[in-house]
């Protein structure tokens, strides 16, 4: 308690012994007249009264202003030295019942002040006390109706130890009651200190935790989430408001995989769903947390994003093995292109050449075909190992796919097919034009042909200002090209990347292969999803 409410309590109380002393007053009054004599009753109430005026208006000058409270405080003890005095005085002097109360001031001051003061206030009531006695003993109080024979019938030696004792008294309360006020100062001003010490450490370790570059929350043992930082929010798209109390298992549906060990794993991986349907993969592990019996109370979840982390390792992956593959289908195929231009100039002499039957015609001229078809396909797949590197201007993306869906709508293969352009007007891309339009011609005919029933492809876009997908500092642009077609299984959306891999009769397996390295070489990236039955999405992220 601070020294303002201290002086404040010491008032208010103050004010509830004077009134018992009326009250006591009153009755004695009534019942021994002696004590108090009617000629002190209207001095005694005009004290009582001067009292109560004197503690209310000290109250309203504490709670104005604080500049005047240590003169305040010596007032409030001369204050009550004067009281008792005077109430001694109308009471009988030596034979008054309220000589104790000197006591309570000395009690104040020690707890208001300090020892010292205690000590001086215990010297002031022995000398007050001393004078009124001897005073009254030798009769120079009568004229205010205390009597000397009421001193003398005592005797001098009684007189002598009256005040003997009471000063003893008084000096025993000032120094027991002035060590015990320091000691409680002292002990309340160490518990105050460290009362601050522990309000720092929580401000400084919610400032840790809240400017934590992870994600971390606290779970108790029934894995109800008791604790969620700023950066959990942020990864998982829900406010610590509504992450409080919630089972953590249904926040992360994956942890349930994992039981009661929730609460004590080395690192691990699990797949979330954000409420906006973004897919990501965090890495997490947990400690629990006991008491100091070490009973177990929760555990402290650590998670972080490796979404961004881990779909780079799976495009260094794919790169290397596509790498590899391109490497040796372009050496393969090179060789098979040397032949086949001789044999292809071959067929052609031979088919100028005269004497040749109508059948064998007709022989030389699927040969020719075969091989005019053969050699686009190694042409296709060689433009797909050796890409040209973009030429990136900045376009509409709306207008560009507006463009795109009108020349696909001559195609007999969209007449069912219904294509809906959701791209935002403003938004605009930097990109290889040329390189752009074949590989949304592949993603747009891929569409159509998961469908040959008829269906809907959607096509949308949208722009953050941080990146969630790729590396590096900026923003990112998103493309989504959905189709509701037959979908495919998960070891083909694995797999359908690779060159020459085909879910569809008489494909080559270049297409999407080719659009993986289109997007590769505009620092992009294009993810699939896809479910038997329900369609294939198609994801392409671009820098900006």
């Amino acid at each position: 308690m601070d020294e303002k409410k201290r002086l404040t309590w010491f008032i208010l109380l103050r004010l509830v012994v004077v009134s018992l002393f009326l009250a006591s007053t009153t009755i004695l009054n009534v019942k021994e007249p002696e004590i108090v004599v009617n000629e002190a009753l209207p001095v005694l109430t005009r004290l009582i009264v001067s009292t109560y005026l004197f503690s209310i208006l000290s109250l309203l000058a504490l709670k104005f202003t604080d500049r005047f409270k240590l003169t305040l405080t010596y007032l409030q003890i001369v204050w009550d030295l004067f009281l008792v005095t005077v109430l001694i005085l109308l009471t009988g002097g030596i034979n008054s019942p309220f000589s104790f109360l000197y006591i309570l001031a000395i009690i104040n001051a020690s707890v208001l002040l300090s020892r010292r003061e205690a000590l001086y206030t215990a010297s002031l009531c022995g000398i007050l006390y001393g004078a009124i006695v001897d005073l009254q003993y030798f009769g120079r109080l009568t004229d205010i109706g205390l009597s000397q024979v009421a001193a003398l019938q005592y005797g001098a030696s009684h007189i002598l130890y009256t005040i003997f004792i009471n000063i003893s008294a008084f000096y025993m309360t000032a120094f027991l009651t002035g060590y015990l006020a320091e000691r409680a100062r002292r002990s309340e001003s160490a518990l105050k200190e460290k009362v601050i010490d522990y309000e720092e450490l929580e401000r400084l370790n919610s400032t840790i935790v809240t400017n934590l570059d992870s994600g971390l929350m606290t779970i108790n043992n029934s894995g109800k989430i008791r604790a969620f930082n700023r950066y959990a929010e942020e990864l998982t798209g829900v406010s610590q408001r509504d992450a409080y109390d919630r089972p953590v298992t249904d926040l992360i549906p994956g942890f349930s995989a994992f039981g009661d060990d929730i609460f004590s794993l080395q690192r691990q991986e699990v797949e979330y769903e954000t409420p906006d349907g973004n897919r990501m993969i965090f890495g997490f592990k947990s400690v629990p947390f006991t008491d100091m019996e070490g009973n177990r109370l929760g555990a402290i979840i650590d998670f972080q994003d490796l979404t961004v982390l881990k779909r780079m390792e799976e495009k260094l992956k794919k790169a290397d093995r596509l790498a590899a593959i391109g490497e040796l289908s372009a050496r393969i195929a090179h060789e098979i292109r040397n032949p086949l231009a001789s044999v292809s100039g071959s067929v052609q002499l031979i088919a100028q050449g005269g004497g040749i039957a109508a059948g064998d015609k007709k022989l030389l001229d699927i040969v020719q075909r075969e091989t005019e078809r053969l050699n686009a396909l190694i042409t296709d797949f060689l433009a797909y190992a050796r890409p040209r590197r973009p030429v990136k201007v900045t376009m509409n993306l709306k207008g560009f796919m507006g463009n795109l869906v009108a020349l696909l709508a001559t195609d007999s293969r969209f007449e069912r097919v219904k294509i809906l352009n959701d791209c935002p007007d403003d938004l605009s891309v930097e990109v290889d034009r040329d390189q752009f339009q074949q590989v949304f011609w592949n993603l747009l005919m891929n569409a159509a042909e998961a469908m040959p029933a008829g269906g809907t492809v959607s096509i949308k876009a949208s722009a953050a200002h941080k990146r969630r997908h790729l590396k590096g500092p900026g923003g990112e642009v998103r493309i989504a090209v959905t189709d509701n077609g037959a979908g495919m299984v998960p070891e083909d959306v694995n797999r359908i990347f690779e060159p020459f891999f085909t879910t569809k009769t008489g494909g080559t397996g270049l297409g999407l292969a080719t659009v993986y390295r289109i997007i590769e070489a505009h620092d992009g990236m294009i993810a699939v999803d896809s479910s038997i039955g329900k369609g294939t999405t198609f994801t392409i992220y671009l820098p900006v």
